[in-house]
């Protein structure tokens, strides 16, 4: 017997998600109730320059107190194309276009308790073209070469959940680079 959906209601509606509460019937008949964090789907892009460089951000995240080091990310507009999305949040995020979006992987970003699906897209022939970034971002871009990204990940240095996913996703993609 799978669970059951009892009802639903809305928590609150925010910029970039919103909140629902499930009831649900488990499959041992009990009754209870889960938080949902409701997301339209995001994109993680890991941008490699004409060097064999990684193009990492570093940006304030407020709920961690401090800075991480990270993936290009953004969140889908709505009925907006992923590769789309990731073109422009590349450009948004490190001032280079992609002259190549490969899509190598895709994952819900924390199951338990989100419907975010990321897709991740590896950019290569990388060329100048800047887009304004979010009024919210505060972004300082570092080029770390492929070899030592991938062992700062290994070490603990990218304590980022989505970039070590993409980053795990993509490594067969980048071992020309390795």
């Amino acid at each position: 017997m799978p669970f059951e959906l009892l009802k639903s209601e809305v928590l609150m509606k925010g910029r970039a998600f919103a909140i629902r509460r499930d009831y649900l019937k488990t499959p041992d008949g009990r009754e209870t109730k889960l938080d949902i964090i409701e997301h339209g789907g995001s994109v993680v892009v890991i941008p490699v320059d004409e060097y064999g460089n990684i193009l990492l951000v570093r940006q304030y995240r407020h709920a961690t107190g401090g800075d991480l080091l990270e993936l290009p990310a953004g969140t889908l507009d709505e009925d907006e194309d992923p590769e789309v999305c990731a073109a422009r949040e590349i450009r948004e995020e490190t001032g280079m276009a992609a002259g190549s979006l490969k899509k190598v992987g895709e994952f819900y970003l924390a199951p338990g308790y989100s419907d975010e699906f990321m897709i991740v897209y590896l950019a290569t022939e990388l060329s100048d073209s800047p887009l304004d970034a979010d009024d919210d971002e505060f972004l300082s871009l570092e080029a770390v070469p492929i070899s030592e990204a991938i062992r700062m990940a290994e070490r603990g240095q990218i304590p980022d959940a989505k970039s070590l996913a993409a980053l795990f996703l993509a490594k067969p993609s980048l071992k020309k680079w390795l």
